[in-house]
């Protein structure tokens, strides 16, 4: 089975007095080696989703919506999964909307050279991003919650929410096993020894009301 992965961009605020206390060389001009043009404003998150157990793969935060970027992202991706040195009959396939980084040359021919296909969702037509769009709804629901005056705030709270939506947030859809338990091939195992709690308990309790009645 070919792998599909989802990838995505949304438009995140994050505002502060950064630009004054790293001219003043503060102790935390070292910021600057990451987010060496941070400004007050718009933020970018890009995100990699697998679309068969919904796991975050990887995710950045860019002040740009570039090409480079998505590349970047994808990067990290192939390194988190190891395909960037493995070799596989099928690299994932990518599904994206249409917006300018995705429909660029620049993404087509990175692309080309990793052999990955690239698949575009229908225009005005965002189901086809379902996944990852209702991903971002639940992610939105709990890091918008708070003020970020400073990139490294917003990045520690998606980070935050990665790890709790990854390992500990059971998802109905993947029969209420966490999607790290589905990329890690361990949600048959747990159904099986669900099924066998189950079974042990209503035979419990089958013998309790059993014992009551008589």
């Amino acid at each position: 089975m070919i792998t599909k992965w989802l990838v995505f961009f949304i438009q995140r605020v994050a505002t502060g007095p950064f630009k004054k206390e790293m001219n003043q060389g503060s102790k935390n001009s070292y910021i600057l080696k990451k987010w060496p043009h941070v400004t007050w404003g718009w933020y970018f998150l890009s995100t990699i989703l697998d679309d068969y157990s919904r796991y975050i793969i990887t995710w950045r935060l860019t002040t740009t919506m570039a090409a480079a970027d998505v590349t970047s992202t994808l990067e990290d991706a192939l390194e988190a999964t190891g395909l960037s040195e493995a070799r596989v009959k099928h690299k994932p396939r990518l599904l994206s909307d249409n917006g300018p980084c995705y429909i660029s040359g620049e993404l087509k021919d990175w692309l080309k050279k990793q052999d990955m296909e690239h698949t575009r969702g229908a225009p005005y037509h965002p189901q086809t991003q379902g996944k990852i769009e209702r991903y971002h709804r639940s992610m939105k629901n709990v890091v918008k919650l708070e003020h970020y005056y400073y990139p490294w705030e917003l990045e520690k709270a998606i980070s935050e929410w990665v790890e709790h939506y990854n390992h500990e947030r059971y998802h109905e859809s993947l029969d209420n096993v966490t999607p790290a338990d589905v990329y890690d091939g361990r949600r048959n195992e747990i159904l099986d020894q669900r099924a066998v709690v189950k079974a042990r308990t209503m035979t419990k309790r089958k013998v309790h009301n059993l014992r009551l009645v008589g």
